[in-house]
């Protein structure tokens, strides 16, 4: 006791010493050097405050035994706590922190592998977390070694630009400050701060602030995760605010529907249509749709056929009124339904060019299959400009994909009433499906699958039976674009390997179908007859011949479509000496030296010209090839 007395004494003359010492020295400082000398006063004094607490500890000392005296006793604990410094375990790591976290801060350097893994100090751990370098392979390493270490905190994002990175500089220090704290317990000395949960930042050294000096916890570890509970003001707590709850009528009200027009004029490049929601009336002879009791009134009028840009396929097509009404359903201007269905309902034309029948196939049979095929047959179908005619000979179509009698709208005086109705066919382009836009996915294949199952067709793989030969359709045009030795061809085909079949086809499309669904490959001259391709199997051949005349363009209504079916598509393109034109006119005309010039003239001249007058005559020497490829298709599929 007394000796700690005495070194109170002590210390007290020694301070009253260095502030007498201080007083004399700022007296003899010039009044221009009185910064310099404040400073050097400063330290002055602290080097006396020091070398005192030296002075006390000494006196201290003796009432703990040497074999005591190690940091982490409680005397020790006692004596750091008089020093703002933090122990961490290890002799002479105050000055460890100091150089390590200047030189990390000024140098950026990515440190030892090791130390990024494995060691838990306060200078390692704010070295590698907040300047390292993003990329960085260690530092990714270390982040999946341990998770779960010291994440007390949220990280922030370090996804973001360099402005952003630069704006939320001072925050992230203050998480991996607040984060090192926490890990710098005993019971956590194991972990690393490099878990996956903390943000690799990468910043400007030169910009950053030197390191802050941590207090060590003057309580037990499980009091740290109190400390945890008040983050700095930017993060977000862990135990979240409750929240302001709107007024009771505003909360619960519904959300008011946004109006959405009825029709779409513009998104597809092929036809405008419409879909309307609600009670629904058709009066199929004033040819009106009326959404009635609408939030707005419109009025539209649409011509349901995918030509739109086509005026000569339009003109025969008749324009249905659609619009919305805001009159309320019972009121005395809206006539009662006649009838009230209880299924949705499909208007379309069938008018445009549905007499040609590829048109048949791209601008209504496809699209009404686009269209229709999710409601499983529960649909109606209102049809303006019915053909008779045309309607019996797809008859089989319409029947599989709905269980309703076709409504012609010209010839219906009543109302109907639906609660969904859509004008106009969902189309993607000629002849072909995009599986991303189509309800449920659906494909070519799918399309063709369906049409198979519509006439009966029973194969489905384009693999002969034991034993037979591939066949070979070959469609045989009356008119135009014929094979002028279509008997040479046969015997061509016969002798790599293929039974031939020739056949023009006939107005019925049943037989034709099954017939094509027999063979294993077409061949055929640009035209209409190829669109029976739908009937092969799949995995069958499909040859076109394109004529003269750059007509590689109009060769893409089939090229895509074939390959989309889950057919192999070859073809092959005439020589001048190939086309009869060679007999009509003289090999320096237009026609063959400049056959754009014919086309831009329009279609008309075109068609006319290569398409009307022109016929084929195959050279079989360079046209072998392509029946060679075709068999070693065919022939593959049945090895499989």
């Amino acid at each position: 006791m007394e000796g700690g007395g005495g070194g109170k004494a002590m210390g007290y003359a020694h301070h009253h010493d260095t502030a007498r010492l201080l007083k004399a020295f700022t007296r003899t400082v010039e009044p221009r050097n009185f910064g310099i000398g404040l400073v050097a006063g400063f330290l002055l004094v602290t080097c006396a405050y020091f070398s005192t607490a030296r002075f006390d500890a000494i006196h201290i000392a003796p009432l703990v035994s040497p074999s005591e005296t190690r940091i982490g006793s409680s005397a020790s604990a006692a004596a750091a706590g008089s020093k703002s410094q933090l122990d961490l375990g290890v002799p002479g790591q105050d000055a460890a922190l100091s150089s390590e976290g200047s030189k990390a801060e000024v140098l950026d350097t990515d440190g030892d592998d090791k130390d990024l893994v494995h060691d838990a100090s306060l200078a390692d751990t704010k070295k590698d977390d907040t300047f390292a370098r993003d990329g960085d392979a260690a530092v990714e390493a270390g982040k999946d070694d341990d998770a779960g270490g010291g994440a007390l905190l949220p990280p922030l994002s370090a996804n973001g630009t360099q402005e952003e990175q630069g704006v939320l500089e001072d925050q992230e220090l203050l998480v991996q400050d607040a984060i090192a704290a926490a890990a710098n317990s005993p019971n956590k000395s194991s972990s690393s701060s490099n878990g996956g949960s903390q943000p690799v930042v990468q910043s400007d050294p030169a910009t950053l602030p030197a390191p802050v000096q941590q207090t060590p916890p003057s309580i037990p570890v499980p009091e740290v995760k109190q400390e945890a509970k008040a983050p700095p003001a930017q993060q977000i707590a862990l135990v979240p605010q409750p929240v302001k709850q709107q007024p009771e009528e505003v909360a619960t009200a519904a959300p008011r529907r946004e109006w959405k027009p009825l029709c779409d004029m513009t998104s597809n490049r092929r036809i405008d249509w419409c879909e309307l929601d609600g009670d629904v009336r058709v009066h199929g002879a004033r040819g009106t749709v009326t959404l009635v009791g609408a939030p707005r009134a419109e009025e539209w009028r649409v011509r349901p056929y995918p030509r739109k840009v086509d005026p000569n396929a339009m003109r025969h097509v008749t324009n249905i009124t659609v619009r919305s009404t805001t009159t309320l359903p019972g009121a005395a201007e809206e006539e009662e339904c006649a009838i009230k269905h209880s299924v949705p309902a499909l208007l379309f034309s069938d008018r445009g060019y549905t007499g040609n029948y590829f048109h048949a196939y791209t601008d209504v049979i496809l699209p009404l299959f686009l269209t229709a095929k999710r409601y499983g047959g529960e649909v109606q179908f209102l049809v303006s400009d019915m053909q008779m005619w045309w309607v019996g000979k797809f008859l089989p179509v319409f029947k599989s994909l709905s269980n309703y009698d076709l409504v012609d709208l010209a010839a219906d005086n009543r109302t109907r009433c639906f609660q969904h109705v859509q004008v106009g066919l969902t189309c993607h382009a000629d002849f072909s499906i995009d599986p991303l836009r189509a309800p449920n996915g659906y494909s070519m294949v799918d399309f063709t699958r369906h049409m198979r199952g519509v006439y009966g067709l029973p194969r489905g793989l384009a693999v002969p039976a034991a034993g037979a030969r591939p066949r070979l359709l070959l469609i045989a045009r009356a008119s135009t674009r014929r094979f002028v030795n279509a008997d040479e061809i046969v015997r061509a085909a016969q002798k790599v390997g293929f039974e031939v079949v020739v056949s023009e086809g006939t107005h019925e499309v049943a037989p034709f179908a099954e017939l094509a669904n027999t063979c294993d490959a077409m061949l055929g001259v640009h035209g209409a007859g190829l669109t029976n391709m739908v009937f092969l199997p799949t995995g069958g051949v499909v040859i076109q011949v394109v004529p003269l005349g750059g007509l590689e363009f109009v060769a893409g209504y089939f090229r895509t479509p074939s390959r989309d079916m889950g057919l192999r598509y070859l073809e092959y393109r005439i020589a001048p000496a190939e086309s009869t034109l060679t007999e009509q006119y003289p090999p320096d005309h237009p026609i063959f030296t400049d056959p754009d010039g014919v086309k831009s003239k329009g279609w008309d001249s075109l068609k006319q010209v290569y398409l009307d007058k022109q016929d084929v005559r195959l050279d079989l020497k360079r046209f072998r090839p392509l029946l060679k490829k075709a068999i070693a298709h065919i022939r593959a599929n049945k090895l499989q």
